[in-house]
């Protein structure tokens, strides 16, 4: 009793530690320690980011089926945002561990600000287009005439502030590559608290501020997530973060913007590849109808809220791996890999079990039209049942792109999501007439290969070879 205590204490006390961010060696000592001081707060980042997801739908649902569903249109299309920030936050994060693994703070901070400016390059561009495009892109992913004039303003402001996701994303990034993981828990704090206060006053209004229905759940998002990068960008120029940044180190060095790019290249059509095979998923389960499309938006947004805490060990493992790298220890990079691994299937399988079981319960809570809780408890109950082998492919994918190595994930989604999940799913769903659950059988069989091809080829060791 007296050890399990200690024990019990111990674990408090770096739990503590974790989420002030104390400053801390992640290349020495236990390797189960670097994990839980890591993966804490990247998983309570990460469970912040989900609770944001989950209160955006759980508000909007309560404004029409055709709001739920150009939530799920709108945010398949931002998905091809997230490629670009997910893809340069991925350099981001391998080139700074690498660089504090080499004990290179100035290298590290010279990175850090070349990928805040393509960011803001990229976004502008984004914007633009999206401010001036969004009836047609709404259009284009399939939706019907009148989720186009309920639904477009909500396009037009989460594409027209992407600025504030591409920023939120790269700087937490680049962060966590610094192990200075608590401060990017923290502005995700910021910005969902900020987000849950808001969400409700503009889609519902309240006093001088008019109801602006889905619209309002874009407001709301970019007035929390710009909250939380304007925290961000404080704690970089004036904080306590490892990497501090002053007004004379914001200048283009194209060196290190190309050396950034190249590992990004991989990082980007990556996630591109991922995300563009779920533009059109969305798009087969538009011809199913809206409430479908409704089921299927919650299902995944209810996924999401365990597959965020997930990505945040995969995250921990990213960053043990270029930082180990950095330090010339790439058995030490391996062993966390695997150790990380374990703990995620372990949570994974438990979640499974849940969703397995209380999946329609679960999906009536956001919406009680049959329908909806119908497909979206059947998509639930069958993405679950590969969640074990999503855990081990999420650390596994994560470790090859902390070593920079960001080219081999990218053949393999080319070959799980491309030849393999979309033309199932287009089969089964449409040619064999299965409908929507041809599309939930493709994405799970399509998960189970990637985890399967990334294991095999991680095992070869070739990643352990890359330089950054």
């Amino acid at each position: 009793m007296g050890n399990q205590n200690i024990s019990l204490k111990k674990l408090y006390q770096y739990f503590i530690l974790s989420i002030t961010g104390k400053d801390l060696d992640f290349t020495t000592g236990s390797i189960r320690k670097a994990i839980f001081m890591l993966s804490i707060p990247m998983i309570l980042e990460m469970m912040m980011e989900s609770i944001f997801a989950i209160v955006d739908i759980a508000y909007v649902s309560k404004v029409s089926v055709n709001a739920v569903a150009t939530i799920g249109l709108t945010e398949s299309v931002v998905t091809l945002v997230y490629a670009v920030a997910i893809g340069l936050s991925m350099a981001a994060t391998a080139i700074v561990a690498r660089r504090i693994g080499e004990k290179n703070v100035h290298g590290a901070r010279e990175s850090a600000v070349q990928a805040i400016l393509l960011g803001v390059l990229v976004s502008i561009i984004v914007g633009i287009i999206g401010i001036l495009y969004s009836k047609e892109i709404l259009a284009l992913m399939g939706a019907e005439a009148d989720l186009i004039e309920e639904g477009y303003g909500y396009t037009q402001w989460l594409l027209g502030g992407n600025l504030t996701i591409l920023m939120l994303f790269l700087i937490n990034a680049i962060f966590r590559g610094a192990g200075d993981a608590s401060i990017a828990m923290w502005a995700l704090v910021l910005s969902n608290g900020v987000n849950i206060i808001l969400d409700p006053i503009f889609i519902f209004g309240w006093g001088p501020i008019p109801e602006y229905g889905v619209k309002g759940a874009a407001i709301a998002t970019n007035i929390g997530r710009g909250s939380a990068v304007l925290f961000q960008l404080s704690v970089l120029f004036w904080g306590w973060s490892r990497i501090k940044i002053g007004l004379r180190d914001i200048s283009v060095r194209l060196g290190v913007m190309f050396n950034l790019i190249r590992v990004s290249l991989g990082g980007i059509a990556q996630f591109l590849i991922g995300t563009s095979s779920w533009v059109f998923l969305m798009r087969i389960m538009s011809e199913f109808g809206s409430e479908v499309l409704a089921g299927y938006t919650i299902a995944i947004r209810v996924m999401l809220f365990t597959l965020m805490p997930s990505w945040g060990m995969s995250n921990a493992a990213a960053t043990l791996v270029g930082q180990n790298l950095g330090a010339n220890q790439p058995e030490r990079a391996e062993r966390s890999v695997w150790i990380t691994g374990k703990y995620n299937a372990y949570f994974m399988g438990a979640v499974s079990l849940i969703y397995i079981l209380f999946a329609y319960d679960i999906t009536a809570w956001f919406n009680k039209n049959p329908v909806v809780v119908e497909n979206g408890g059947l998509c639930l109950q069958i993405m679950a049942a590969g969640y074990i082998f999503y855990a081990y492919g999420m650390v596994v994918t994560q470790a090859f792109n902390g070593s920079g190595d960001t080219r081999t994930p990218t053949k393999i989604n080319l070959v799980a999501f491309w030849l393999f999940q979309l033309p199932l799913a287009y089969l089964t769903a449409i040619t064999f007439e299965i409908g929507a659950l041809g599309v939930f059988i493709a994405i799970t069989t399509a998960e189970v290969l990637l985890a399967i091809i990334s294991i095999i080829w991680f095992r070869k060791g070739n990643w352990k070879k890359v330089q950054v």
